[in-house]
């Protein structure tokens, strides 16, 4: 008679990794729709920003390709499966996901020069270029834990692009949040997400008590 061998249960950890992309995915996916589809059929409150959009195009086509490959590459970098059986792949990626990273720095940088949300801008891509950097050497120096770390720090600050934009319908947001206080969120929001990693990767210390 054949033994039946039990499924093995579903670790929270991977529940709840799974819970997160899943998440990620829709406010993703709510985002495009209210932002960039909206964008194009001249939405009347985006209408001003749009003629923004359409005269930093040149500048704007590059940042937003660079920041759509980092946004789709970087989930796979996180996976465990991918990594032991396609290493190749993985370290392709990488590359890949750096590179991208440094090109929507600088475009970004280069499309807010001479603006106020300069400031604002600098500081997300000074953050976004030095999560990646310290990902880089500690995964050339061959650490085992510092390198997914430093890349979930990175990710966090390439979400910020998404995250930053969830309250674009809301009307009070484009109304009353001036460029200053547009450049302050920017700040906030980018400190935000490397906190919540942070926190999120010491869990573990925060809650366990030592005997």
């Amino acid at each position: 008679m054949a033994t039946i061998t039990p499924l093995e249960p579903i670790s929270s950890r991977s529940r709840f990794k799974t819970i997160l992309w899943i998440s990620l995915g829709l406010t993703a996916l709510f985002v495009f729709i209210t932002s960039e589809v909206l964008l194009f059929t001249d939405y009347p409150m985006y209408h001003a920003y749009r003629l923004q959009v359409i005269a930093d195009r040149v500048l704007l086509i590059p940042h937003t390709l660079s920041g759509i490959i980092a946004l789709l590459a970087g989930p796979l970098q996180f996976s465990s499966r991918i990594r032991q059986r396609h290493l190749r792949f993985h370290r392709y990626l990488g590359r890949i996901y750096v590179i991208a990273v440094f090109a929507g720095s600088f475009t970004g940088i280069a499309l807010a020069s001479g603006r106020p949300g300069l400031p604002g801008t600098s500081m997300q891509a000074a953050a976004w270029i030095v999560c990646t950097t310290a990902a880089v050497i500690a995964a050339r120096n061959r650490q085992i834990t510092v390198p997914r770390q430093w890349m979930a720090r990175s990710y966090a600050v390439t979400f910020t692009f998404v995250s930053s934009r969830v309250f674009n319908l809301v009307p009070a947001y484009w109304s009353h949040l001036g460029d200053v206080l547009s450049a302050v969120g920017v700040i906030a929001f980018t400190l935000a997400s490397i906190l919540v990693v942070d926190i999120s990767l010491n869990w573990r210390e925060f809650t366990t008590r030592r005997e």
